[in-house]
């Protein structure tokens, strides 16, 4: 970003903090949004890629990338703690065997159950879709 090195300290402070606002308004106006609809929220799932250390990540491209991964996660974290609400964050890769396991069902089952909700959205249906579907099932248990 141009920042000197002694000044990187200070500016990655000030970024972090108007992420973690962002977020928090984010998530608040959220919340309002389905309390107007008359809906309950009583948690929130974080479905992630994976919670790996970036510091373990040698190349600096890749690194930077599980850094911002970090940052929004977190970030979502403390919002969801700031309105009061448990937060549970899962790995996509594991999710249906936690599913599983907590549904009580097979995981075969919760993938025909997701993909049979397929037909009740308009437009297309991705896998970051059917992981927050799941996700939310899990929050609902």
């Amino acid at each position: 970003m141009g920042a000197r090195p002694r000044e990187a300290p200070k500016l990655e402070r000030h970024l972090r903090r108007l992420v973690e606002r962002v977020a928090e308004r984010s998530l608040a106006a959220l919340l309002k949004h389905y309390r107007r609809e008359g809906r309950t929220v009583r948690g929130v799932t974080l479905v992630v890629g994976s919670v790996i250390d970036p510091s373990t990540i040698g190349n600096d491209h890749i690194r930077a990338h599980a850094l911002e991964g970090q940052l929004f996660r977190t970030a979502l974290e403390r919002a969801a703690r700031a309105a009061r609400l448990p937060c549970v964050t899962l790995v996509e890769r594991g999710l249906y065997e936690t599913a599983a396991a907590r549904l009580r069902r097979s995981p075969a089952a919760l993938k025909r159950a997701v993909t049979d909700l397929r037909g009740a959205l308009a437009g297309p249906w991705r896998a970051d879709e059917k992981a927050a579907t799941l996700g939310a099932w899990l929050a609902l248990a």
